[in-house]
């Protein structure tokens, strides 16, 4: 795969258009903090029927659970136990559902660098909500907790948040890690705090990380198993901080979530069993942000070659476009080659997913230091072809690079990609 699928350009057209009506006349007002990104994310749910096809799946899983309910049932009256499907309608039912699933996820991609191009903050906000907190209960929650808590998410009534990183536990997440939960009778009481969360200001529900904190616990605090747990706003003891104030995406609220005793029943652990760790499930979203946010890298550069293009041509000095000097013509073919790069990077992302390989985790650390380090880099060739007024907010590029520069500290530093490609290369 190396372009856009019929369906793809479809998708990219129609988002490229909602964005510049709707999304783009808002953006200054997202940037100072008059409004705030969740009614326009819900706006663009429903205008691109995001929320429609995400609750018929949500039907489907009512109904499957629903039936799976009265075989059960049926079972245990009569004993019978029920046939498993063979090897080979097992695998093929698996390998239709990888590719339905790389589909999804492509035109997903598709919808987030069309409106990158306009704002990347607001598509952050709407990624975290969606993708790590929705997409965290989706990958490990069992039927009932994702109808209970992922759907709502992922239909645009509730907003979610993924809380992961601590004051004291960014790049080295999981050891670093001081929030705990401490089982108790028909639950766990969670004590601790979260840093540098994406909506977390305004979160409805939260899929928060903690260390197992067990009575008579004798491995060290880095080694203690790591679980989920979904935590509603309101809860008793939990308290949202105010927005904190960032360098860059700005229409993105960013702020910090207080645990303290904070008692949730048994079915608020994800997967609702102590046997599996969450450590892994963290590690998947970790894998699925950085390929992720490859979108927004394209986005990013699509619109600041967009706008130096277009200012190299109508700019002169000494009567002559400064299009036609060569120092400008190199600044911009470096920013076409490596979008050019970055996209053949995302295709490969998506054909490998199409058949059920993935990316490994060194490969996909490889995608997000290329991708951020290069993206950041043009975004400030584009204010110095811009000058002056490449400095103004009036041009954008200004804003695009402030916004492109989370892209090499979020979701694991430049240096971490390096370390774990390393490893990899060296293991």
């Amino acid at each position: 795969m190396f372009e856009y699928t019929e369906t793809q350009e479809m998708v990219a057209a129609m988002t490229r258009r909602w964005a510049e009506e709707h999304l783009k006349p808002a953006t200054e007002e997202l940037e100072s903090g008059k409004i705030l990104p969740y009614e326009l994310m819900r706006r663009l749910g429903q205008d691109l029927g995001l929320f429609e096809m995400a609750d018929a799946k949500f039907q489907k899983l009512e109904e499957r659970s629903r039936q799976r309910t009265e075989e059960r049932e049926k079972q245990g009256n009569s004993h019978s136990p029920k046939t498993p499907a063979s090897p080979e309608k097992e695998e093929a039912r698996r390998a239709r559902k990888l590719r339905q699933r790389a589909e999804e996820e492509a035109l997903g991609a598709v919808m987030s660098r069309e409106l990158s191009r306009i704002n990347p903050g607001f598509v952050l906000a709407f990624g975290a909500s969606t993708m790590l907190a929705g997409g965290a209960i989706m990958a490990r929650g069992t039927p009932a907790q994702k109808l209970r808590w992922a759907r709502p998410i992922l239909t645009g009534k509730k907003i979610g948040a993924w809380g992961m990183t601590e004051p004291e536990a960014g790049s080295d997440a999981f050891s670093g890690m001081r929030t705990l939960a401490t089982p108790v009778e028909n639950g766990f009481v969670l004590n601790g705090q979260k840093s540098f969360i994406t909506n977390a200001p305004y979160a409805d529900i939260m899929v928060i990380y903690a260390k197992l904190n067990e009575s008579g616990a004798t491995l060290p605090m880095e080694r203690r198993p790591i679980h989920a747990f979904i935590v509603e706003k309101g809860t008793e003891g939990t308290t949202l901080g105010p927005p904190v104030t960032k360098m860059g995406m700005h229409s993105s609220p960013t702020g910090e979530i207080f645990l303290q005793d904070v008692f949730v029943e048994a079915h608020c652990l994800l997967g609702e069993t102590l046997e599996t760790e969450s450590r892994q499930g963290a590690k998947d979203v970790f894998h699925n942000e950085r390929t992720g946010l490859m979108p927004l890298c394209l986005g990013i550069l699509d619109r600041c070659i967009e706008i130096s293009v277009d200012y190299a041509r109508e700019r002169k000095t000494w009567g002559r476009p400064i299009a036609q000097y060569q120092l400008i013509q190199e600044k911009l073919a470096r920013m076409f080659v490596v979008r050019q790069n970055v996209e053949n990077l995302q295709f490969k992302v998506w054909w490998k997913r199409s058949r059920g390989k993935g990316m490994s985790a060194a490969e996909a650390s490889a995608c997000k230091l290329y991708s951020a380090r290069v993206t950041t880099e043009a975004a400030l060739e584009a204010v110095q072809i811009l000058g002056g007024n490449g400095y103004m907010t009036e041009y954008e590029v200004e804003r695009l690079m402030r916004d492109a520069k989370l892209l090499q500290i979020g979701g694991g530093a430049d240096e971490i990609q390096i370390l774990h490609i390393a490893r990899a290369m060296l293991s």
